[in-house]
């Protein structure tokens, strides 16, 4: 009897050597060395010590399959709150993965990609330039400051921790991931709208060859994919994307396609890009009830960028930050100058080179162009001395021949009138006296190059040749009946001496 129990323990202890020895050898060929599995490990403990310890500024990612997938929450004043996507790209998402302690960004997400906002919004419009330690440190309009749906909660996917492998398990494909493509040429997809008031608007609901009707999952739904809707059906355009069940929700109608995604010009949502449906892949993050639902229009505005008056009045100036104090309350210069205002006792006598140009749009619809936001919603501007209706109206970008983003404008906000119509078109939306704005049909806003934030902060980029892009309404948060006119796309060509915009062309933004 002892002798086997001896044998069993001998057995036991050569079995337990082994495996130690295996899980070494993989550690080992993860990290060349126990050193860096142990640097590796202290970093991202000090990365969830400032979450766990409820730290102003912190971050968590929610609503996605792993730790390092999710829409994005910040804590200030102890309380989570999410972060809306305007002006959300991949500057802010890799600060995102870095404060997190993860290698880096596989990509970013927008409209609500892992499910709408579940708390209220603390952050809008960040402007962040990619050398920041923590979100915090960029530019936003101001803690709770937004004008956001939960529809508009931004997200991010970043690589996973190198000490997350797991040597026993293959690794599940997470959604993000997962490959995409249009309905297959064998299949036939059918679109209808149920549970709304009229033959306009409702849930959309899809039916695959003679299959069962169901839903559509809303992660990511937006009016991209609602104007396919609109234009199959024959209804026109779409004037609102919803992520909702008032309609009725997955308890009603169980959805049958997911990871929707539309360029917009597409003439069937076929077209469009999904998950696998021929392997019945359906995967949704956000409220199991919310589905994709739209209400379509035939009435819809288009704006139109007028790309020759940006060639035709694009220049430099070296103008004093003594005179830049309105503009940087909004946020319209580089992070070096805020740099310069907090350190140089003397920074009013400093200067910051800028391209300076008008830009115009042109409404070509068929309908007025309005802000989305309430009349009791809009923000007085003391330095304007107006009320200002949309805080993202216009982006102003530059970048490289590689394409790599290199300066970029930021007009905070707008205000939206009818600078100049077509002969015997009478001007209707004025700023001034807390007027109506908008946009009138065969009417311009125009907003010319002296005024506060009508330029891009080029003082740190050297000279050479660079795309300029200037776009309106470019996170599509207006509904229109294309965005494919919404952007100008330029050559930059730049000098010591002068600046020279040429071969313009309209593109979407």
């Amino acid at each position: 009897m002892c002798k086997k129990m001896l044998c069993f323990f001998v057995k036991l202890l050569c079995l337990t050597i082994l495996g130690c020895q295996l899980i070494a050898e993989a550690v080992v060929e993860h990290h060349s060395s126990l050193d860096q599995a142990r640097q590796e490990r202290q970093r991202l403990v000090q990365t969830y010590i400032k979450t766990l310890n409820k730290e102003e500024g912190a971050l968590r990612l929610v609503g996605g399959e792993t730790e390092y997938e999710g829409n994005i929450e910040v804590l200030h004043n102890h309380k989570w709150g999410a972060i809306c996507d305007d002006e959300w790209d991949a500057a802010e998402g890799e600060i995102v993965c870095r404060q997190l302690g993860f290698p880096g960004m596989q990509r970013y997400t927008r409209s609500g990609y892992f499910g709408a906002a579940r708390r209220r919004f603390w952050m809008d419009n960040l402007f962040c330039e990619g050398h920041e330690l923590e979100l915090t440190e960029c530019h936003f309009e101001g803690w709770g400051e937004n004008d956001c749906d939960p529809s508009e909660a931004a997200g991010v996917v970043c690589y996973p921790p190198l000490n997350a492998v797991n040597i026993f398990q293959p690794q599940p494909l997470l959604s993000a991931d997962l490959p995409k493509y249009p309905i297959h040429p064998s299949s036939r997809l059918y679109v209808r709208l149920r549970g709304g008031r009229s033959r306009d608007e409702g849930r959309v609901e899809v039916r695959l060859n003679g299959n069962r009707w169901g839903s559509i999952c809303a992660d990511g739904w937006s009016l991209l994919e609602a104007n396919v809707v609109c234009r199959q059906l024959g209804l026109g355009y779409a004037r609102e994307a919803f992520q909702t069940d008032f309609f009725g929700g997955a308890n009603v109608s169980r959805p049958i396609l997911s990871g929707s995604e539309c360029y917009g010009n597409e003439t069937e949502l076929a077209d469009c890009l999904h998950h696998d449906h021929l392997k019945g892949i359906v995967s949704c993050h956000g409220n199991r009830q919310h589905v994709a639902a739209v209400i379509c229009d035939y009435l819809s505005p288009d704006l139109v960028i007028d790309y020759y008056e940006i060639e035709q009045t694009a220049h430099l100036e070296d103008r004093p930050m003594l005179l830049m104090q309105c503009a940087m309350e909004e946020n319209c210069v580089s992070n070096e100058a805020y740099r310069i205002q907090r350190d140089e006792p003397n920074w009013r006598y400093h200067s910051r080179r800028l391209l300076k140009f008008t830009a115009a749009a042109i409404n070509a619809g068929n309908a007025d162009f309005r802000p989305f936001k309430e009349k009791n919603q809009w923000e007085w501007h003391m330095c304007h001395m107006h009320y200002h209706s949309m805080e993202v109206f216009a982006t102003f970008d530059i970048f490289d021949l590689s394409g790599r983003k290199v300066a970029q404008g930021h007009k905070a906000s707008f205000c939206l009138e009818d600078s100049t119509c077509l002969p015997g078109i009478p001007k209707k939306y004025n700023c001034a006296n807390f007027g109506d704005q908008g946009i009138s049909i065969n009417c311009s806003d125009v907003y010319l190059y002296n005024l506060d934030c009508q330029w891009v902060d080029i003082t740190e980029m050297p000279t050479g040749t660079y795309i300029l892009k200037i776009a309106i309404n470019p996170e599509f948060k207006v509904a229109e009946m294309s965005y494919d006119n919404n952007a100008a796309i330029c050559d930059l060509i730049y000098t010591e001496n002068y600046a020279h915009v040429v071969n313009c062309r309209l593109a979407r933004p």
